[in-house]
C-alpha cells in the first residue's frame, strides 16, 4: 500500500501566505525537465478506467508517471517508489514547506 503525503505551509507560523499557489507550482515545475503539467489524471485498471480532473504535475520515473497533485494550496503525493522520497524532500525545501503524512 502507498503512503500519502502532502507538502504544506500550514505549519509555518512565520509565513504570511501559507498557501502554495498553482501559479507558483507551475513556475517551479516548468523549470524541471522530468515534470509535465496536466489537468486530467487517467488511471487504467484491468477492468475499468478512471479520470480525475485537477492540477497534476507528473514526474516521469522510468516508464511510470507519478502524480504530484496541487489541491487547495497544497501538493499531494502517494509514495509508490522509494525514489520519490528524496525528490519530495527537495521539492518541499525549495517551496519552503513541510511534509506531513496523511
Amino acid at each position: 500500500m502507498n503512503q500519502r503525503f502532502r507538502i504544506t505551509r500550514s505549519m509555518n507560523a512565520n509565513t504570511s501566505n501559507q498557501e502554495i499557489s498553482l501559479e507558483e507550482c507551475q513556475a517551479y515545475f516548468s523549470s524541471k525537465a522530468d515534470f509535465t503539467y496536466q489537468t486530467v489524471l487517467t488511471v487504467k485498471g484491468e477492468e475499468s478506467t478512471m479520470s480525475v480532473e485537477g492540477d497534476f504535475f507528473m514526474w516521469k520515473h522510468g516508464e511510470a508517471l507519478i502524480p504530484f497533485r496541487h489541491y487547495m494550496g497544497e501538493l499531494y503525493i502517494a509514495v509508490s517508489h522509494q525514489e520519490i522520497v528524496p525528490l519530495m524532500i527537495g521539492i518541499a525545501a525549495d517551496l519552503r514547506a513541510d511534509i506531513v503524512e496523511g
